[in-house]
């Protein structure tokens, strides 16, 4: 949805980056993306309305974002948290059927309240794969980073950029690269 992930933003703006870099080096290594999650976010202290404040004025959504929503009303499953991206979606004047975690923004530190925790039998981590599939059928799905590997392999058509590309070309799996997400409406109402 976003150009860059917000909430790798709202950490470098208002978490410890030291944490956030060593987090990120052990994530899929030596901790699960929850965890990873879990230890950032537990560093930011700013209050909510600061950050979303921030993240309003400073998040750019990806060019064709309205238009993909208006034309396929697609389901948007994240790893982020409702009152981080609600009130862009507001600032948007998008509405979608949105699937993502809760925050308790305590001055102490941020915890994450998980909308799901169950562990997938594929790949052993709490992913976005058992939201999407759930739904049963077939489905295209578009991402672009760590979180979307799992649910991005039971897909009937992927459109990657970023580190979804760079794992799935690892893999040997076919995507459709994509620039925005006017190019990947455009695919679609082809199909």
């Amino acid at each position: 949805m976003t150009e860059v992930d917000s909430l790798h933003m709202v950490l470098l703006e208002f978490g410890d980056v030291r944490a956030y870099l060593q987090a990120e080096e052990d994530l899929g290594r030596k901790l699960t993306l929850h965890e990873v999650i879990s230890l950032e976010f537990a560093t930011v202290r700013a209050r909510l309305e600061e950050v979303v404040e921030w993240l309003v004025d400073n998040v750019r959504v990806r060019p064709g974002f309205a238009g993909l929503v208006e034309q396929f009303h697609p389901l948007v499953v994240s790893s982020g948290f409702h009152e981080l991206i609600e009130p862009v979606l507001t600032r948007e004047g998008v509405e979608v059927e949105l699937l993502s975690n809760r925050l308790d923004p305590s001055p102490d530190g941020w915890r994450v309240l998980w909308r799901d925790e169950t562990v997938c039998e594929i790949c052993g981590e709490s992913c976005k794969r058992g939201s999407v599939v759930a739904g049963g059928g077939p489905f295209v799905y578009v991402g672009d980073g760590y979180s979307d590997r799992c649910v991005a392999l039971a897909a009937e058509r992927v459109f990657a950029i970023d580190g979804l590309a760079d794992y799935l070309d690892g893999l040997g799996v076919p995507y459709e690269r994509f620039g925005d997400l006017t190019d990947v409406a455009q695919v679609l109402a082809r199909s």
